[in-house]
């Protein structure tokens, strides 16, 4: 188990992470999401040991990680860490590459190795290809391959997709985590795309201002996000009063209502002028104003600016954002 004891850390006089507590069970992939900056590529530096830290302590197992302090070479031959940085060789093959940490004593077992993980990252019509011809993206994957054909026990991602065009990304979301999950192999991936997670982590750890301030699986944290900055790290999201959009409703609380939920009415509910319309390809998002906030809102077709259009949400929405409140 990796265990991250009352951790804090500070870049010369600036604290980017207060009093971080976790723990991650062998086999299990935790997400952490929250805004740029803050402390994602941090946190997983500290647990690899790129870091050195003077409050707290980082364990695997009995093993306390210690950082460059400590050690001459940071990181510990069961972790790996794939960083934006793809530390690859430019001049030889994506094949070497990716087999350049297997034994060569074992050249049938390198080979089935080599050609598992060349499968899984969706490049073996590039075996051949020096690296340094390759985009950004396939870059990644190279170095993706390059870290699981050491086959650590825990495994540390940091925006592992970023440079990866969508046409790709899909599928290599759906090939590497099935491969981890089914080795075995403890993740942490660090991100700010929600379809890195949502279908694929245990559960998600949501950084802010240094801080962790919600711990949940996926769903949850999804279906009933206590606050905006939660709801909005998976897309558009508002806070609205709940005796608005049901009048019968007794009460002033907000509960949050993402962009999907709302449905368009001309007579009742709450009242949003129209800003603006962007087409979506199965949608289109309209960004409305009520009292000075805007309001977004998903809509089949555009809508004209400056209508007064009324939103409604459903009760089953009602009640399940109703809870904990």
């Amino acid at each position: 188990m990796l265990q991250v004891d009352h951790v804090s850390f500070a870049y010369d006089e600036t604290p980017v992470l207060e009093d971080i507590n976790l723990k991650v069970h062998k086999g299990e992939h935790v997400a952490i999401i929250g805004e740029s900056g803050c402390g994602k590529s941090t946190l997983l530096k500290i647990i690899y040991g790129l870091l050195h830290i003077r409050i707290g302590e980082v364990y695997w197992d009995e093993t306390q990680i210690l950082g460059p302090l400590y050690n001459l070479v940071p990181g510990e031959s069961y972790m790996k860490y794939l960083s934006q940085d793809f530390d690859l060789m430019p001049y030889t093959t994506v094949a070497e590459n990716v087999s350049q940490y297997l034994s060569v004593f074992e050249p049938e077992e390198m080979q089935r190795r080599t050609d598992e993980l060349l499968e899984m990252i969706e490049m073996t019509d590039f075996t051949e290809t020096k690296v340094k011809y390759l985009s950004g993206g396939q870059q990644q994957r190279v170095a993706l391959a390059r870290v699981l054909a050491q086959e650590p026990e825990i495994l540390l991602l940091d925006e592992p997709f970023s440079h990866i065009d969508n046409f790709r990304k899909n599928s290599l979301r759906r090939n590497l985590f099935s491969y981890l999950r089914n080795k075995g192999i403890t993740v942490l991936t660090a991100t700010h795309d929600h379809n890195d997670m949502l279908p694929f982590a245990d559960r998600v750890i949501v950084l802010k201002d240094q801080r962790i301030i919600a711990k949940n699986t996926p769903k949850n944290l999804y279906s009933q996000p206590k606050d905006l900055y939660i709801a909005s790290l998976f897309g558009e999201a508002n806070k609205i009063p709940i005796n608005i959009v049901k009048t019968y409703a007794d009460t002033k609380r907000r509960i949050i209502v993402y962009a999907h939920e709302f449905k368009v009415s001309e007579k009742s509910g709450l009242e949003v002028v129209v800003k603006g319309s962007y087409y979506m390809g199965g949608h289109y998002m309209i960004v409305g104003t009520y009292e000075d906030q805007n309001i977004y809102f998903n809509h089949h077709k555009v809508i004209e600016d400056e209508k007064v259009v009324f939103l409604n949400v459903s009760i089953d929405i009602i009640n399940q954002r109703m809870v904990g409140l």
